[in-house]
């Protein structure tokens, strides 16, 4: 009951919000409005649910006129196999909750009308939340799944791409079919400005990152994923090539050959400890 509470405790409406509640009111279409947010909220605490279990701090839990936004203060600094349990667990809200509504309608305690509203708006919340667009929660399996393959920061970089292109063909796809839909086109302006957000703080969500990495709890890194790195690189070229979920021995190389090892954390130490910015690896091997 206590976690329920805390977690009620991050939920703020946006102002926006209240307005469109007030004009709902007014052209008498409250209960509409009503059944948009109810699925939202249980939509956003799935979320927060997940993420308290596995103790994720939460910021804020925000219902906007158009969705919601459950802001944690991790950012693929947790294990992938939790974070897709924390970004799936909103998406599967909509099972049991379309499942109840079945129930209601079979046994009448429901109007059809209801329940047809209800099941277009879940179908259509789902759909839209499932858009490989950042920050919707299919933009954040996009993210994991380049995660598997690719560095930190590449994959992140290419995740925004992809989000910032499928936004674009969205626009397109609206201009031509129903360029009078004002809603959606506030949807777009909030999308490419949370993709300008995070595009242009992505070094510094690249450096959380790595802080989290060094300070972080050493037992989420399981799979060891060495890296091969030239005596001659740079230090922070070599921590971009860091991954989440691995931790990376580095093996130094010079002309071809092998010519020492490091750990991962004598990297971050240097980098962010001794402030060893414009180091070179072979520095490093030298002085550890």
């Amino acid at each position: 009951m206590n976690r329920i509470v805390q977690l009620l405790q991050h939920v703020h409406i946006h102002p926006l919000l209240w307005i469109v509640i007030a004009i709902s009111i007014a052209t008498a279409h409250f209960l509409e409005v009503c059944l948009l947010i109810g699925i939202i909220f249980v939509h956003e605490m799935g979320h927060a649910a997940a993420a308290s279990f596995f103790s994720w701090r939460i910021k804020k839990i925000t219902l906007l006129p158009f969705g919601g936004v459950a802001e944690m203060e991790e950012h693929g600094n947790r294990p992938l196999k939790e974070e897709a349990i924390v970004v799936l667990a909103g998406p599967l809200q909509h099972i049991w909750m379309v499942a109840l509504a079945n129930a209601l309608l079979f046994f009448n305690l429901i109007p059809e009308v209801l329940y047809q509203l209800f099941f277009q708006y879940n179908v259509m919340i789902l759909i839209f939340n499932l858009f490989p667009v950042w920050p919707l929660d299919g933009g954040k399996l996009i993210f994991m799944l380049l995660s598997l393959k690719k560095s930190f920061p590449i994959a992140h970089r290419l995740t925004l791409i992809i989000s910032f292109f499928t936004v674009g063909i969205f626009s397109i796809l609206t201009f031509l079919a129903a360029p009078q839909q004002l809603n959606v086109w506030i949807i777009v302006g909030f999308l490419l400005f949370s993709l300008y957000n995070e595009w242009k703080q992505r070094r510094y969500i690249f450096m959380r990152f790595l802080l989290e990495r060094y300070y972080g709890k050493k037992s989420d890194l399981q799979a060891l994923k060495p890296i091969q790195a030239n005596e001659q690189d740079l230090l922070i070229d070599v921590l971009e090539k860091f991954q989440r979920g691995c931790k990376h021995p580095i093996i130094v190389e010079s002309d071809g050959k092998e010519k020492g090892f490091l750990d991962e954390n004598e990297l971050l130490h240097a980098y962010f400890s001794e402030k060893r910015l414009t180091d070179k690896i072979s520095d490093l091997l030298f002085s550890y």
